[in-house]
């Protein structure tokens, strides 16, 4: 099955984009330049500590959480602390399990393999990386029919690290397999905070404080977003400002771009108003949202509704989608009592 791409150009798409490959430049390289993400931090460091006490590998690890949060980056700072070569690919990029096998035999003592998306893998892939992970073997077989036979071949022991952003479609064998399995939650405000004042300085961007907080205010809590947020931010006070980033300025550039003080963006308003004005609050089913606003229904699902929940902006029913008070107050509609229809203030 093929999935549903989101909406294209949105700002406040958490998934990567070309003009994000900035980013790479931006990445801390150790744990202790990891901001947020506090207990993870602590848990890895203790995974970490122990793995170097002992002269291990690390044990199989899994990120999971919405995209944008860091599980690449995440990644690439256990591999730096470890001091091992790390190997990148992605469950979709993985399509035979002889791509796995020239993968797995190529790696040295102790490297890491990331898999992005490790829940987009095919089953027979699958099945390879099941005794890897766990015996540190490649069962592979040599020949057809009768004359078919089986030869294991000893791997290094290595780390798996994988990443996803649906853990419900992991398959519980895989899961099992990995040691440490960690969500990564959307980062608060000071957090958010401190990392555009961090890439401010990386990127040699003028900022003031209120600048810099606008800014993060606007990015849902999401560290990829906030750095594309702050680069056009950053192009807007040099094309129409001094080229100091100030509160004006970021949310002058902001409110051009569509998105609202809480991070809001054109999509996710029309979601809001189609449950609202449409559908008198709801409930409403996600196929009758979807095709009120042209979208797809996957896109509302896993892009636009995880942020609404968030704030408590929608509620899940089993009849459907509700919106709820704040919903109604962030869009200036007068919330309907006694059954009366919503209405636009």
């Amino acid at each position: 099955m093929t999935e549903k791409q989101p909406p294209a150009n949105r700002p406040v798409d958490p998934q990567a984009k070309p003009d994000d490959r900035v980013d790479h430049a931006l990445r801390p390289q150790k744990l202790a330049d990891l901001i947020g993400q506090d207990q993870v931090k602590e848990n890895l460091a203790i995974l970490l500590a122990a793995a170097k006490g002992r002269g291990e590998s690390l044990d199989h690890v899994l990120f999971y959480g919405p995209p944008g949060l860091g599980k690449t980056t995440l990644a690439h700072v256990l591999a730096n602390e470890m001091d091992v070569n790390i190997k990148i690919t992605s469950g979709p990029a993985i399509e035979r399990a002889g791509d796995l096998a020239a993968i797995l035999t190529n790696l040295r003592a102790g490297d890491i393999l990331f898999i992005d998306e490790i829940h987009r893998l095919g089953r027979a892939v699958e099945e390879v990386l099941y005794p890897a992970m766990e015996d540190f073997a490649l069962d592979i077989i040599i020949g057809k029919g009768p004359s078919a036979r089986s030869i294991r071949l000893k791997l290094p022991r290595f780390s798996v690290i994988g990443a996803t952003t649906r853990l419900a479609l992991v398959t519980a064998p895989l899961r099992a397999r990995f040691g440490a399995v960690y969500r990564l939650d959307y980062y608060d405000l000071p957090a958010m905070e401190s990392i555009v004042r961090r890439a401010t300085g990386m990127l040699k961007v003028t900022a003031d404080e209120d600048g810099i907080s606008e800014v993060a205010r606007r990015a849902r809590g999401t560290p990829r977003i906030a750095l594309r947020l702050l680069r056009r931010s950053r192009d807007y006070a040099q094309v129409r400002g001094t080229g100091r980033i100030t509160r004006e300025i970021a949310a002058a550039a902001l409110d051009l771009m569509q998105v609202d003080p809480l991070g809001l963006d054109d999509v996710d308003r029309r979601v809001l108003k189609a449950i609202i004005e449409k559908y008198n609050g709801g409930p409403v089913g996600l196929n009758t949202i979807a095709a009120a606003i042209s979208e797809e229904s996957d896109t509302i699902m896993d892009v636009v509704e995880p942020y609404l929940l968030q704030l408590g902006f929608i509620d899940r029913t089993p009849q459907g989608r509700v919106a709820t008070r704040s919903a109604y107050a962030h869009l200036g509609a007068a919330y309907p009592e006694n059954g009366e229809q919503p209405r636009l203030l």
